[in-house]
């Protein structure tokens, strides 16, 4: 506890992406040096000679992290040994069957393993199911025969990131903590307080690590709701996103949620589903959160479908039509492609015949993903290439998107975020584009 107080602890940071970048600036600006280690090497040489690969931490932080002394990379796991405290930032996606796979949180623990030494304090950050700190990582860390509580200690703290969004750093956004016992708990609290402006102490790590899911379920749940509103209320001929945007007067008892082409990110699509695997171990369904996925992953069908009737409604078919996606971002404004809704649109619209192109302002190049390869480069907006086009799909609105030029050009618009409207490129004077709202 001395060491966090007085800030000479020192701090290890597994996983150097999208979670434990935002960490490390959080505690180097909480005044901790900082040892990186990330088993991809391409990570560790940008960051010694300053090259941004995540673009909304912008390339100021890259060039402030090379200059940094109390900042090391490394892929060495044995550099973990001079840490006091150790943060496992790493992947948990879901495996063939939507079972949880745990490989980047195992291995990571065998790595500390390797290195356990008394005194440290070691938190997962990954986000997982009830259980997963105290019954997966303990044993491992056990097994070296240090005692857990006494020798060593485990505690968990789920990221919270928000990438792109302004004004939610990792600093800023609250940070919860449950420890494996009260003593973990506690030196988890502290080091935390120290690095974002609030930390809120639960009774166990099952506590904190439920609470995760218990937000994203959230979200999932009412995404769903909101996507299968948006399907009835097509037929209907009725606006979705002026329903909600009348519901969301209301100053009680609402919060608005809005329609997508389907879920993405590392979250969302996938942390549910930790959950009823969990509850399936426990002979348990989780009929509600399973009929959401349902819904959310049918979303890229029924976008793919608006796309052929409104390419039928022009005289089109979908075979031979020139398709422009726009936007292949999981969310607006950042350059992270995992688990896009993106990847199987463009698949089934090139399954049914379409020869598609892409245009993302922040991805050059459409990412590699376990489940998906797409051999596909992102192509210039050009009053030419739209009006090339038989159809601009909008699937992620990027502000950086020229919408106006899109309207004045695109013969036909498939738009799943009202980025149109939003942009106000759907009133243009003169504008040739007919407009479709999937």
């Amino acid at each position: 506890m001395g060491r966090i107080e007085s800030k000479t602890a020192i701090i290890g940071v597994v996983g150097l992406g999208y979670v434990g970048l935002p960490l490390v600036r959080a505690i180097r600006d909480g005044g901790f040096s900082v040892i990186g280690v990330d088993v991809d090497q391409k990570k560790i040489d940008a960051l010694r000679i300053g090259r941004p690969y995540i673009q909304h931490l912008g390339a100021d932080f890259f060039k402030a992290l090379q200059a940094d002394s109390a900042f090391e990379a490394t892929t060495d796991g044995s550099a973990l040994v001079r840490a006091d405290i150790i943060l496992l930032c790493v992947p948990t996606p879901l495996g063939a069957h939507r079972e949880p796979d745990l490989t980047y949180v195992l291995d990571s623990t065998r790595l500390v393993a390797g290195t356990l030494r008394l005194g440290q304090l070691v938190i997962l950050e990954s986000t997982t199911y009830p259980g997963t700190t105290r019954d997966e990582m303990g044993p491992i860390l056990d097994a070296t025969g240090l005692r857990r509580n006494e020798d060593y200690f485990l505690a968990y703290s789920p990221e919270r990131e928000d990438p792109g969004s302004a004004g939610r750093s990792a600093a800023v956004i609250p940070k919860l903590v449950g420890g494996t016992d009260q003593v973990s708990g506690r030196l988890a609290l502290a080091f935390y307080s120290h690095i974002v402006q609030q930390a809120h102490l639960v009774s166990t790590a099952e506590v904190a690590e439920t609470a995760k899911l218990l937000e994203n379920i959230f979200r999932c749940v009412n995404i769903a709701l909101v996507n299968e509103m948006k399907i009835v209320l097509d037929r209907m001929n009725i606006d979705v996103w002026e329903v909600i945007s009348a519901a969301s007067t209301k100053p009680f008892g609402f919060m608005p949620f809005y329609p997508g082409p389907g879920l993405g990110g590392h979250c969302i699509p996938i942390d549910p589903f930790y959950l009823t695997w969990k509850a399936k171990e426990l002979g348990l369904s989780t009929r509600f959160i399973e009929l959401a996925g349902e819904v959310n992953t049918s979303m890229p069908h029924y976008v793919v479908d608006q796309v052929q009737q409104a390419l039928n409604g022009q005289s089109k078919s979908m075979r031979g039509s020139r398709v422009l996606v726009v936007g292949v971002a999981y969310k607006k404004n950042i350059d992270d492609g995992r688990e896009t809704p993106a990847a199987e649109i463009i698949e089934l619209l090139m399954g049914r015949g379409a020869e598609v192109t892409y245009h993302d302002p922040h991805i050059a190049k459409f990412p590699c993903m376990r489940d998906h390869s797409i051999e596909l480069a992102s192509v210039s907006l050009s009053s030419e290439g739209l009006s090339s086009c038989d159809c601009v799909l909008i699937v992620t609105d990027h502000d950086a998107v020229d919408y106006t030029l899109i309207a004045r050009h695109a013969p036909l618009v498939v738009d799943t975020r009202n980025a149109m409207r939003a942009a106000g490129a759907g009133a243009i004077a003169g504008a040739r584009a007919v407009i479709h709202r999937a």
